[in-house]
Order: structure tokens, then C-alpha cells, then sequence
């Protein structure tokens, strides 16, 4: 312990003995990072920029809590390396004393309950392995049914081997693969379903989306409780907090117009509530001193808004919208919007 105090500097271990005299710990240094698309380069561009990794890939941070808001998922081809890298830190860091949280973000929602329309052609060859082409001859086998009868429904003269040609030429190898990782049972949702929607670390709230005045009526434990049931049964009801536009996955209405949410509201004969006192609300329910979010990009760079209790950290991180690429940092009662230059493809 001695040792460990001569080593600090002056200002330092004035800081360290006040905080020891106190009977507080400093808080930890948080590292929050915005979506990523499968572009896999800038995500080793700020773990790097931000010291959580070494080299070789390894956990570095210390007692750093790293906290990524989701949609590492779609628009590129290397999701499912950001993926396993993250799950690699996730055990790594806890032997030094950190942490890896990944929140839930809607893209992971919708590859689990198989809305795939950003799902790049990368994404499902990372899944492919020498025995794709036979699991995808078993599964077009053990769904022909259904899948003759789709369709018939669009085009009731296809014969059936114009069927056949036609789902095998759209159906590319590692496609069943990447089904079965991401739907109930797989490896990627029992995965998913550990990954919060909303979190609060020392007063930070943290959300992929964003958190409506309607969601404060349900706790932080209830909201992932929901979250990680609706994964488990890859719950696609438009009710479903998978889908919900005034859920924490999709909602935008605290950084622009969402014409989604308000649609919802409408529905449900609610009004339509002012942005700050809104964010106010909130705040007070959660008990936090800011919200952090991330789903949408601001291509300039991090935005500390309201007085710093609105932080938007989704800066187009993936060269998908080769935006500015960042990380916050979050130092007690301070933020830091850092800058990292991209590494050449």
C-alpha cells in the first residue's frame, strides 16, 4: 500500500487520501461506445484509442467499465468478429477489475426474430463452414412445405424446381447458421438475452435507443426482464418491447422528431410531450444524473446536450456511414468526447 502512494503523484494522493479518509472508492472510469455495423477495424480502432486493448486483442483496461449500446450487428461484414471480441472482454475484464457491458440494441432484435434486411452477404459467410451446403439442403428439406406454399402465394404458377432454384439462389451458405445462432436456443440469443436494454451505472443511464416518459412506468429490472423473455422467444408482436416504438431499442423522441413513436402515442391517445422536460422526467425516475444513447448517428462527432444530461455517442462509427469515429469518456462528473483517427483498410 506504501508503495502504491509513493508512486502517485502530489495532487494525486491528496486525492487518493481524501477519498480513503471518506470511506469512497474514485469512481471508475466508464468508456461508452456507440453503434458499430460489422465494421470490425473501427471497433479495434477505439478499443485501442481508448487503451481497453493490447495487441493482441486482449483486455487492458483495468477497472475501466466499457459499455457499448448495441447495434454492433448488420451494415457490415464483420459483426460477428466485434461479437465474439466483445464476449472474449466480457470474461477478460473482470480478472483485472473491469467490466464489459453490451446493451441490447434493435438490430440484434431484429436478426433474433429474423428481420434481415440489413443483414450483409460478409455477415452470413462468417457463419459458413464445409457442412453449409448440406445444412442448407436438410433445412429447405425439412420446410419445403411452407416455403412452397410462400411462394405459391406471390406467384401461384412457380413449379415447384422453379421454387427449389429460386430459394437456394437467395439463400446464401451460412444463412442457416446465422438463423440458428440468433434464434431461441442459439448461441448468439442465450447471449442476447444477457445484454440489458437500460442500465444505470453511478448515476449514468444508459439506453440503445432511448427511454420515453411511457417507459419510466417500468423498472430498470423489469424493463431487462422483458427484454431477455421477448429474446428468448424471439417475440416479434408489435407490442413486444423487440418492437415497441416507445421502447428503450427504438426511440428517438428525446433527440428529434420520431414520427413512430408519435404514431404509438396517437394510437394509445396520449400526448405528445416536450423534449427536455421529458428527458427531466425520466431522470428523476431512474434517479440518474444523465442518459447516454446511442441508434442515432450524429455523423459530426459526440453530442453533449442540455446541460451534458443528454449524451448522444452514435457518431457512424461503421464506414457504412463513415462518420466521425469516437468514444465517451466519463470520469466522475466529467466527459470526455475523444476523437480516434481510422486505421487504413
Amino acid at each position: 500500500m506504501v508503495g502504491a502512494l509513493r508512486r502517485l503523484g502530489g495532487v494525486a494522493m491528496l486525492a487518493f487520501l481524501s477519498l480513503a479518509l471518506l470511506g469512497a472508492a474514485p469512481p471508475p472510469r466508464i468508456v461508452a461506445v456507440g453503434d458499430l455495423h460489422g465494421d470490425y477495424r473501427a471497433w479495434q480502432d477505439i478499443a485501442r484509442d481508448a487503451g481497453l486493448i493490447d495487441g493482441a486483442g486482449k483486455w487492458a483496461g483495468g477497472a475501466t467499465i466499457l459499455v457499448q449500446l448495441g447495434d454492433m450487428t448488420d451494415r457490415g461484414d464483420d459483426s460477428l468478429k466485434i461479437i465474439t471480441s466483445l464476449r472474449a472482454l466480457q470474461r477478460e475484464a473482470p480478472r483485472a477489475g473491469g467490466r464489459v457491458v453490451v446493451m441490447l440494441g434493435n438490430h440484434e432484435a431484429m436478426n433474433v426474430v429474423g428481420d434481415l434486411r440489413y443483414v450483409t452477404p460478409g455477415e452470413f459467410a462468417a457463419f459458413a463452414t464445409p457442412q453449409s451446403a448440406a445444412a442448407r439442403e436438410r433445412y429447405f428439406t425439412a420446410n419445403k412445405v411452407k416455403i412452397e406454399e410462400a411462394a405459391k402465394d406471390q406467384d401461384p404458377n412457380q413449379s415447384p424446381a422453379a421454387i427449389r432454384a429460386r430459394w437456394f439462389a437467395q439463400t446464401p451458405l451460412g444463412w442457416v447458421e446465422h438463423r440458428q445462432a440468433w434464434s431461441p436456443g442459439g448461441e448468439l440469443n442465450r447471449w442476447a438475452r444477457t445484454s440489458p436494454a437500460v442500465i444505470r451505472i453511478n448515476g449514468n443511464l444508459f439506453a440503445h435507443g432511448g427511454i420515453s416518459v411511457e417507459q419510466t412506468r417500468v423498472s430498470i429490472d423489469e424493463t431487462n426482464r422483458r427484454a431477455a423473455a421477448a429474446i428468448a422467444r424471439a417475440d416479434d408482436n408489435p407490442t413486444s418491447i423487440l418492437n415497441d416504438p416507445l421502447g428503450p431499442l427504438w426511440y428517438r423522441g428525446l433527440v428529434m422528431k420520431d414520427a413512430d413513436a408519435a404514431a404509438a402515442r396517437q394510437a394509445a391517445g396520449s400526448p405528445q410531450p416536450d423534449r427536455a422536460a421529458e428527458l427531466k422526467t425520466v431522470l428523476a425516475a431512474y434517479q440518474a444524473k444523465r442518459l447516454i444513447v446511442g441508434h442515432t448517428p450524429n455523423l459530426k462527432g459526440i453530442v453533449l446536450a442540455n446541460d451534458n444530461t443528454l449524451v448522444r455517442v452514435d457518431t457512424g462509427n461503421a464506414r457504412y456511414y463513415n462518420g466521425q469515429l469516437s468514444w465517451l469518456e466519463i470520469s466522475g462528473d466529467t466527459l470526455t468526447a475523444h476523437v480516434v483517427k481510422r486505421s487504413s483498410p
